[in-house]
């Protein structure tokens, strides 16, 4: 679950981290009052699920209420990375002397929270990882003891080279470890984090991304969630209990089973083309979920061939043939559909799809390969 900056902003605040003021405007003119309050230079900045707000344009400055009004009524209603800004964050200008970037993630090859810093602040670390690796320092942290004060300080050290923000950048580093912890985040950033004119290291942006398996232990973080700023197809999929998310391929995946579901994108990769979607519909069985799956799928334009790969355990394989055959009646398909069926009830589910004019393969690599040919056809 993804967090809006002003939410974020408000965890690292409670947890003692240096944050401008600012507040949320959902009209011109609430940002143009705002604006007054604060006095002075102002930044409007788009909430919304996106990076590269900057870029779209959803991040301005405005001189004075009456600029701060103008700036917010071009942000609100427009649309970064296909999700529409509702709200802009209205807060003082800062007086920026230098620029770091701080995080801590959730790594995978240690299996441990690492802890990154880099001088190169205020541009995306994906850009720096790429471009200037050795400006990216980090540390791995033993879960069981927390980042200690030595640890932090030599982290601070990569970025500043005074004693006095060092010992203020690596407080920072501390609180901003025990937000990740608390909220159950996968990952929280500052960016940038900022040194003022007068010496000051403050906390100028936040992101946090919060780990869905940890929102029932954390009710008033999962209180949080912002569904109308959430991609449509992924609310409707999680409502309905589907693992989606959407990429920018054309062949729709539809799986049952998270492996089965990484290693149908990795095949339909090897064999030249690019998936549409991660979309995991469960061990259940339950028709309707392969309705649901369908109506998320055939709800993107890029996708041009649709597969269905299922493996039945619990899964049975004639609830996701009578989902399919539902599914096809209800929706008006005009894309190629190629589906693989194997496992549990997997006789009756082919005659199923055949009465209804479907064929099946049991193959999985065949199917993958004919759904790519149908996609590239189709593109």
């Amino acid at each position: 679950m993804n967090l809006h900056e002003y939410q974020a902003r408000a965890l690292l605040k409670a947890a003692g981290i240096p944050v401008p003021d600012g507040e949320v405007a959902e009209t011109p003119e609430d940002a143009e009052r705002i604006a007054g309050r604060i006095g002075g230079r102002v930044v409007v900045k788009a909430q919304v699920h996106a990076g590269g707000r900057g870029k779209a344009g959803g991040v301005k400055l405005a001189n004075d209420p009456a600029d701060a009004r103008v700036k917010a009524g071009q942000i609100i209603g427009m649309t970064i990375k296909g999700l529409r800004v509702n709200k802009v964050l209205v807060a003082p200008a800062a007086d920026i002397a230098s620029e770091s970037y701080l995080g801590v993630i959730v790594d995978r090859s240690t299996q441990r929270p690492v802890v990154m810093v880099s001088p190169a602040g205020g541009v995306d670390i994906e850009e720096v990882a790429a471009k200037t690796p050795e400006k990216i320092f980090r540390i791995a942290v033993d879960p069981r003891y927390g980042l200690l004060p030595h640890q932090a300080m030599a982290l601070a050290f990569k970025l500043y080279r005074g004693v006095e923000q060092a010992r203020q950048a690596a407080t920072i580093m501390r609180q901003l470890y025990d937000v990740f912890w608390s909220a159950g985040a996968s990952l929280v950033e500052i960016n940038p984090l900022i040194t003022t004119k007068d010496g000051n290291v403050v906390a100028l942006d936040a992101k946090l991304v919060v780990d869905d398996n940890e929102l029932e232990r954390r009710p008033a973080i999962a209180a949080l969630r912002d569904s109308s700023a959430e991609a449509p197809a992924e609310v409707k999929a999680r409502d309905a209990g589907l693992s989606y998310v959407k990429l920018d391929g054309q062949v729709g995946c539809c799986v049952n089973g998270a492996g089965l579901a990484m290693g149908t994108m990795d095949l339909v990769k090897y064999y030249g083309g690019e998936p549409a979607n991660f979309l995991d519909i469960g061990g259940s069985s339950n028709p309707q979920k392969v309705v649901t799956a369908l109506q998320i799928i055939t709800a993107d334009p890029n996708v041009k061939a649709i597969l269905f790969n299922i493996f039945g355990g619990i899964t049975r394989c004639d609830d996701v043939a009578n989902g399919i055959v539902t599914a096809t009646k209800q929706l008006k398909l005009n894309r190629p559909i190629v589906i693989r069926l194997t496992g549990t009830n997997e006789d009756l589910a082919m005659k199923i799809l055949k009465d209804a004019g479907f064929s099946a393969l049991t193959d999985m690599d065949e199917a993958v390969k004919r759904a790519v040919e149908l996609a590239k056809e189709a593109a």
